[in-house]
């Protein structure tokens, strides 16, 4: 069984975010997940969002999609916190 949004984003965008969970416990911290990762990318506007729901006999995932539109200029003037360690952007 899968519920989803039925609106779909006219909105431009260049960036695709996808944050899942199955365990109850992930599920339950996904939207924190969500809101941290929002902080941490400020050159980064979200446009538009999609939840989405599905389960199977023992299993139930919880999706949340972010769509944004990052300012590519503004990230590379302004390291995050990500950069400045060496690593990648997740």
């Amino acid at each position: 069984m899968m519920a989803q949004s039925q609106t779909h984003t006219t909105a431009r965008f260049n960036g695709v975010k996808i944050f899942s969970a199955t365990m109850a416990q992930e599920r339950e911290n996904l939207g924190e997940k969500v809101t941290g990762w929002i902080r941490e990318h400020p050159q980064c506007q979200v446009v538009d969002t999609i939840v989405t729901q599905s389960s199977d006999e023992a299993f139930h995932c919880l999706a949340i999609t972010v769509f944004y539109l990052e300012d590519r200029q503004a990230k590379l003037f302004s390291p995050g916190p990500d950069r400045a360690a060496g690593g990648q952007d997740g």
